[in-house]
């Protein structure tokens, strides 16, 4: 199931307003160049944000994200004629032999069950050429980002351009082991609807997804760190055979 937020017009229409700094793209952009990739595949693209700056840059860029009203918002950017859609996931692909398969966000982790994720990590490496990286981030278990979701810390009222006032927050509702699930709600104030989206991540501990690649044919070349959140974040590089 995909989440409300991205599934929903009226909802993925307001996540770049809602989330206008990308920041945390910079490190992926970098390492685009770094490993001098010409050819990749972004998975769960969502609106598009990160295969368009990889397009603005002149790769080939194909993105794969499997809500259609999403993938709407990223056709419609400027430049989105540059970028190859794909409305599915990574098990859904063509033939692909790219240089570079990218997971930026809450990716990687929003792949809760353990078949999906391995499927997901088999579909990626198969898009791969020879030699290509994988690359991807999840939060640090330890560190319980958890904790800081609460309305209190979350709340907030943005002017969307030909919306109105949008006011947002969050709340967890269930931690179960590795798994927690917490809901954004939505209020316009335009017309006073309130729209919700619940959304589930897998917390996974570095050694679980370092098997897991391993399982799926990968090497890890690299874990670093998020730059913009240190100690927070296991930022994976594995290599394809």
């Amino acid at each position: 199931m995909t989440d409300d937020a991205f599934a929903h017009p009226r909802l993925a229409a307001l996540y770049d307003p809602l989330d206008p700094d990308r920041s945390d793209l910079d490190a992926y952009l970098e390492m685009a160049e770094e490993f001098g990739a010409q050819r990749v595949l972004d998975i769960g693209c969502g609106t598009g944000v990160f295969a368009l700056m990889l397009a603005d840059r002149g790769k080939e860029v194909v993105g794969v994200e499997p809500a259609r009203a999403s993938l709407d918002v990223a056709r419609a950017k400027p430049g989105g004629e540059r970028v190859r859609w794909i409305c599915g996931d990574a098990t859904d692909l063509p033939a692909l032999r790219v240089d570079l398969a990218t997971m930026t966000a809450n990716v990687a982790q929003a792949i809760v069950d353990p078949g999906a994720w391995r499927a997901t990590l088999r579909g990626a490496h198969a898009a791969l050429r020879p030699g290509g990286r994988l690359v991807f981030e999840t939060r640090v278990p330890a560190r319980r980002a958890w904790e800081e979701w609460t309305r209190e810390e979350s709340r907030s009222v943005t002017e969307v351009p030909g919306t109105g006032a949008v006011e947002t927050w969050v709340d967890v509702t269930e931690v179960a082991g590795p798994l927690v699930t917490f809901r954004w709600t939505y209020r316009f104030a335009a017309d006073g609807q309130v729209l919700t989206s619940d959304s589930t991540l897998r917390f996974r501990e570095r050694e679980e997804v370092e098997a897991d690649l391993a399982a799926a044919g990968y090497f890890v070349e690299d874990v670093r760190e998020a730059p913009d959140r240190p100690g927070r974040e296991y930022v994976f590089v594995a290599r394809r055979d």
